[in-house]
């Protein structure tokens, strides 16, 4: 007499065709596993730097005819990033994201952001700067390290707290539920 595996799985058809008479089995078992009900943010997290890009570019562009604000530049195109991040997953998920879910796009898309940035100064650091502006550059840093490092403070505060502040407020403002209400 021959027994059959017990199968564990969420998916119907499989725990459907698995139950068989024998209620000893354990065959009608499903484990709750929680991090397999969590969507991937990293699908989300990518949306956002896609948003951060484009809308980053767009304002590159504006900027070689009008001057603008550099954090004003940020915190729109984080805002962007974060309504298309949003967006994308309130359009697949059918439903809003929960705080958990907001910090972790939060502090991703933030850290793509920074990473973003970073390479973004290499480039101009190793292919736009010569010697002579790199050793002004680091002289200036040496003298004076204080004012660097509270601008690039400041800056990433101002960019967690417009990522915070805007994806909690798009997710409010397109929560599905809401709108039905």
């Amino acid at each position: 007499m021959s027994r059959k595996p017990t199968q564990l799985s969420k998916s119907p058809s499989s725990s459907g065709d698995s139950q068989s008479g024998d209620s000893r089995s354990g065959s009608n078992v499903t484990l709750s596993n929680p991090k397999a009900t969590q969507p991937k943010m990293a699908q989300y997290v990518g949306f956002f730097a896609v948003g951060y890009i484009l809308a980053s570019a767009i304002f590159m562009i504006i900027q070689t005819k009008l001057a603008l604000n550099s954090q004003l530049v940020t915190v729109v195109s984080i805002i962007i990033g974060a309504y298309i991040a949003v967006h994308k997953f309130i359009k697949h998920q059918q439903r809003a994201l929960d705080r958990g879910e907001i910090n972790r796009l939060m502090f991703g898309g933030v850290a793509v952001v920074w990473l973003l940035t970073i390479i973004y100064f290499l480039g101009i650091w190793f292919f736009l700067f010569d010697a002579v502006s790199r050793d002004v550059l680091m002289e200036m840093t040496m003298q004076q390290p204080l004012p660097l490092l509270s601008a690039l403070v400041m800056i990433l505060v101002l960019s967690l707290v417009s990522a915070r502040i805007s994806i909690w407020a798009i997710n409010r403002l397109l929560d599905p539920k809401r709108k039905t209400v």
